[in-house]
């Protein structure tokens, strides 16, 4: 059999409104980062590096910052839905890849999302004494239902949310400080001063953890079609988005490390909250009800992406065209969205969100690799992008591929 008659090199026939400026684009990039983060995971990494934890953030910010380059440049050249499979497909000339690298897109925002519900139920759990089943199933619900109105709508409760979160995890930081914890010194600490495998081994295996945390950035690309000047808002959404995130990752586990201790953060559902118990003078429901906004809005926009994924694909006659079916009322991909929800339903309910994050920490590496090569072969063909592109150096992909190789590679074989 032949393969399928997809034209990925040329726009596709039909596109989402343009409505999306730079600051709802950055709401939605942290909303998906921050959300998927450090309210699901900081107690996960901290119980694998200790006191070096900061460094494994800080390794797993780096090995982002070349991918993200190479997204800058891809988005200015393809702001189309599906994004990284028109990045792959176009670049290799492939409509399998095309097909393989956006499925495996979208189930990474699948897997995301049942991972972020997971820690959602670690923190509603605390006010609900309901079984957890019956917990994971009302957030994945609720949230599909705000991830499939108009996408403004959507975008803008994502972006409230995200203030909310991120004020959260300020309010840490400036209380530790307020509290005369030393986050300098903290920082010193983190710093490995051996070479010890064992050591380096638990940097390594939580790096890939911390990845998790970081994921967001690259899902601005799936939002390309509802953008306006997509060349230069995409790009400079993604550096903005990177850049905040690792401040205010780094900020915050210092603030943690030097206010808690190890033990009480270990092993707690709800890390955040003793860390904010500790910080400040108010009561932890403040950071307990901040922490199910921010893992809340994480699924929602890892929704919204996974939806936009599968209605590219859809699109463009990769997968069954139903999935491409827009409603007329909210103007999204609402046959997406539910199929979207359901999968994700069936992840939450079998998989703990250790396994989860791996999972998904792991795929988007190798799709990273993909989009890095992919950006290689086409600068080979020397074509000009499209005015106001950001355009990166010939050896950017290179070192993408290199770092996201190196940092599978250790998380897997050390972890």
């Amino acid at each position: 059999m032949s393969e399928p008659q997809i034209h990925i090199e040329q726009p596709p026939t039909r596109s989402l409104k343009r409505t999306l400026t730079l600051p709802y684009i950055v709401l939605y990039g942290l909303g998906v980062t921050v959300g998927a983060g450090i309210y699901v995971l900081l107690g996960e990494v901290i119980t694998r590096s200790g006191n070096f934890a900061p460094v494994s953030f800080v390794i797993a910010g780096l090995v982002m910052l070349f991918p993200a380059a190479c997204f800058a440049e891809l988005t200015g050249r393809m702001p189309y839905a599906a994004a990284e499979a028109h990045f792959v497909g176009t670049g290799f000339k492939s409509p399998k890849l095309f097909l393989l690298v956006g499925l495996a897109v979208a189930i990474v925002g699948l897997i995301s999302s049942a991972a972020i519900a997971h820690g959602a139920v670690g923190y509603i759990s605390q006010l609900l004494d309901w079984p957890i089943t019956a917990i994971l199933i009302m957030v994945i619900i609720s949230t599909g239902i705000i991830s499939g109105v108009e996408i403004r709508n959507s975008i803008a409760m994502a972006g409230l949310l995200t203030i909310i979160e991120v004020g959260g995890l300020l309010a840490i930081v400036i209380g530790s400080m307020w509290a005369g914890n030393d986050l300098g010194a903290q920082a010193i600490k983190a710093v490995p001063t051996t070479m010890s495998p064992v050591l380096w081994s638990g940097i390594a295996a939580s790096s890939l953890l911390a990845f998790f945390a970081f994921i967001g950035f690259e899902d601005i690309d799936s939002i390309a079609e509802e953008t306006i000047n997509p060349q230069k808002t995409l790009s400079r959404g993604i550096f903005i988005t990177l850049f905040l995130t690792i401040i205010i990752y780094v900020a915050v586990i210092l603030a943690a490390l030097a206010a808690v201790p190890i033990s009480d953060i270990t092993g707690h559902k709800a890390p955040l909250a003793v860390v904010f118990e500790k910080t400040t003078a108010f009561s932890p429901l403040i950071i307990t009800l901040i922490a199910i906004v921010a893992t809340v809005n994480g699924i929602i926009v890892q929704l919204i992406m996974s939806s936009r994924v599968f209605y590219g694909l859809a699109n463009r006659g990769s997968l069954p065209k139903i999935l491409a079916r827009i409603n007329s009322k909210t103007n999204t991909p609402i046959v997406a969205t539910v199929f979207s929800i359901v999968l994700v339903l069936g992840l939450a309910i079998a998989f703990p969100i250790n396994r989860l994050a791996e999972w998904t920490s792991a795929i988007t590496l190798a799709i990273f690799v993909l989009v890095c090569a992919a950006l290689i072969q086409i600068k080979k063909e020397d074509k000009a992008a499209p005015e106001g592109t950001f355009v990166v150096s010939v050896w950017v992909p290179y070192a993408g591929i290199a770092a996201c190789t190196a940092l599978l590679l250790a998380g897997l074989i050390l972890g």
